[in-house]
Order: C-alpha cells, then structure tokens, then sequence
C-alpha cells in the first residue's frame, strides 16, 4: 500500500512502561502533535521529522529484527497515513502497539493494536481535551495511563476510573511525571486508596537518564 508519513525517529530499545515494561521493542516516533502538554518529554517531535513511504517505515523496522512494535509520537492518529501503518505492520505479524495521547478517536484502529490510550490529568493543562468516548472502544487487551504530578491529578484520574470502571475494562497504570516527585508518594497514595492499578516508573529513563532521543 502506497502513503507516506512525518517520521520523527525509528530506534529499538526497552519498553520502559505498561503490561510491556523491561521488554525489548522497536519504536516508531511519529511527528506533530495536537496537544501542548506541560510536562511533554518528547517536545522535539512536536515538528521535527522527514516524509517517509510506508514501506519505506517498515523496511526500516524490519532491519532492527524485534516482533515488537510501538507507534508513538507526539500523536500518531493526526497522521491519517497512521491506521494503514498500523494494519500492515500486523498484517506481516509483529506484536503492534500505539500510544495515543487519549484525544482522538481510537475507533479506526485495526482490533489487533494493543491502543495505549494516555488520558490527561489537569496538571497537563490539556484535561479539557480528553475524549471519553474512547472508553467504549477499550478491550481487554488494551490499557490506559494517567500522568501524575500531583494530588489534584492523583484524585482526577481516581475520579476517572471509578466513574467509568476503566479496571474491570483493562489494565490501568498510574505514572508520576518524571523527576518531579517521588514516586514511593504514589506508590503510597495507591495503596492507601486500595487501587486495582499499576504504578509506571518509566524503566528507560532508570536505564538511561538525561538522554532523550531513540529511548
């Protein structure tokens, strides 16, 4: 299939969060991005990236030899090209992942994609923008984020899966924003709440801290 895309990075290394964390995993970082988060800790692929072919995407992909595959971005589903990548990469049988920022409609994707749908607390400044809807379109096989700065954003996100059940639909994990406080505090907080959810710490950030590109 023909089509192209803004390809920000592609590189292979350890999945550093969800049901996945310590696994290895190739990653392709998609250019753009539709929200302005304040702790964004990828801003570099907010507009940086070459036009590529998808086949083009995929031999690439082939050449770091993993099963495993995450699109990620910025926000890949801006990109209309992304539902066609996302079909041919489990079409030729890799394990295929996308990490989508909770603000686009999920429903287009092909049902084979693990959808890692990352919603917002208020702390992002972009809270106002998460499509609930989504919910309806989760399966077993998916999973959901919350990034955490703070104890508004801690009983935000708590709000958020009692109200909708997220844990009777999929794993959920709740993550602290890197660097910013300690995540034994959150650790703390879900135990006292007895909270069914998973607590993030971002395995490639403990494996490579300060760099930012290919991890």
């Amino acid at each position: 299939m023909s089509g192209t895309l803004k390809v920000n990075e592609i590189f292979l290394s350890i999945q550093g969060e969800g049901l996945r964390a310590g696994l290895p995993c190739a990653f392709i970082r998609l250019s753009g991005c539709n929200l302005r988060c304040r702790w964004c800790d990828t801003p570099y692929a907010l507009r940086e990236g070459e036009t590529a072919e998808l086949s083009e995407i995929l031999r690439r992909v082939e050449l770091l030899g993993c099963g495993r595959v995450e699109v990620t971005g910025g926000e890949p589903l801006m990109q209309p090209g992304t539902i066609d990548l996302l079909r041919m990469l489990c079409d030729v049988g890799y394990e295929t992942l996308l990490e989508t920022n909770g603000s686009l409609d999920i429903s287009p994707v092909d049902e084979r994609v693990v959808r890692i749908v990352d919603f917002k607390c208020p702390s992002s400044g972009q809270a106002d923008a998460n499509r609930w809807t989504n919910v309806q379109h989760l399966r077993a096989g998916d999973e959901v984020k919350f990034i955490i700065a703070d104890r508004r954003d801690f009983e935000f996100a708590c709000d958020a899966v009692g109200d909708r059940d997220l844990t009777s639909i999929c794993p959920v994990t709740f993550q602290p924003v890197a660097g910013l406080w300690e995540p034994a505090d959150l650790a703390e907080w879900i135990l006292a709440g007895r909270l069914d959810v998973r607590l993030g710490l971002q395995i490639h950030k403990i494996l490579w801290p300060g760099k930012y590109r290919g991890v």
